[in-house]
């Protein structure tokens, strides 16, 4: 599902990403990164009222979009949770009309987006202290 920035539904997902994301690096989200966050596509997987997983698209050029902040729920992950959120944003994607996805990728998760059809672009790269590539994939 789509939620909106700001709401409850936003919050829980805020949270999601620190714990599976930030904190594990002994890093935060500052309140002026999330105001940044306003203007991207933000969607969540539910099971009932728990927040299963998350991420984000982010318009970069007008055919273009950055998938951010895939996270999943330590327990969900390898249960198809990402796959489906992955098949939401993709289709979310293609139907207002972008033509490739992009995004950096952590390297522990290449195998991962590999699968669901990315391509690595570009030597491995640090950000936020861990190695990354650069991955993409046409619509």
């Amino acid at each position: 599902m789509i939620i909106d920035h700001g709401s409850p539904k936003y919050h829980q997902m805020v949270k999601l990403r620190e714990d599976i994301l930030r904190k594990p690096l002994g890093m935060h989200f500052t309140p002026e990164e999330l105001e940044t966050e306003k203007d991207n596509l933000l969607m969540a997987a539910y099971e009932d009222d728990q927040l299963l997983g998350c991420c984000m698209l982010v318009e970069e050029e007008p055919e273009t979009v950055r998938l951010r902040q895939m996270a999943v729920l330590n327990d969900l992950q390898g249960k198809g949770v990402g796959r489906a959120l992955m098949t939401f944003a993709e289709n979310l994607a293609r139907d207002r009309g972008y033509k490739t996805i992009t995004m950096h990728a952590r390297k522990n998760a290449r195998g991962f987006y590999e699968k669901m059809g990315y391509r690595v672009r570009g030597d491995e790269f640090e950000e936020i202290t861990i190695p990354h590539y650069v991955m993409e994939k046409q619509l």
